[in-house]
């Protein structure tokens, strides 16, 4: 996705080899054309896949996933990482360690918006170590749903989330790889690269 490329290079900020701050257009402050850009390419990806609902995690998740659930004329569930006072029976529950945040969260989802009906994509905004997507896969295990494949905005393809969940067997679309932010530089993955380091 060259529009997201670039938006990455313009407004992106490399803050060591393994943090990117995207929050310019991602995950503070939206910029809806290019969430709705990243909804298409997610309907466009997982297209013939049969997607019931769209799974993710709030609260950086939720931007493109309602994007691609608007295209794709699915529901949108996410994943809290905090149970509200309304939210009490019938949980579906996972545990998330954010690298970035250092810290483990307890993530939840009501049972009744899962089911064994369902075909799950997962939608995140980042794949860096696969510790969110695992929990969100988790999730749809325990309602007995089917992971029909995670669809990622930014993949840190240097860290090795992406390659545990391929060689695991999940359809994992990721619409940047960063190859490394060493320097202050963001390097993406090239194309011709991608079929190897999807291996």
């Amino acid at each position: 996705m060259d529009i997201l490329k670039e938006k990455i290079l313009m407004e992106g900020t490399a803050l060591s080899e393994t943090v990117l701050k995207v929050d310019n257009f991602l995950n503070h402050q939206v910029d809806p054309k290019l969430m709705h850009e990243i909804g298409r390419e997610f309907q466009n990806r997982f297209e013939g896949k049969g997607i019931t609902k769209i799974l993710t995690l709030e609260s950086s998740g939720i931007a493109p996933s309602v994007m691609a659930g608007l295209l794709m004329d699915v529901p949108v569930v996410f994943a809290r990482k905090r149970q509200s006072l309304t939210l009490t029976d019938g949980l579906l529950t996972s545990e998330v360690y954010s690298y970035t945040k250092q810290e483990t969260n307890k993530v939840c989802v009501a049972r009744k918006f899962l089911g064994e009906d369902d075909m799950v994509l997962i939608i995140d905004d980042f794949l860096a170590n696969g510790k969110a997507a695992e929990a969100l896969i988790h999730l749809a295990d325990q309602a007995g749903a089917e992971t029909a494949g995670i669809g990622i905005v930014i993949e840190k393809a240097f860290q090795e989330g992406g390659r545990i969940l391929r060689k695991k067997g999940y359809h994992v679309e990721s619409l940047a790889r960063i190859a490394n932010l060493e320097a202050d530089k963001i390097e993406f993955v090239h194309e011709k690269e991608r079929s190897n380091a999807d291996v």
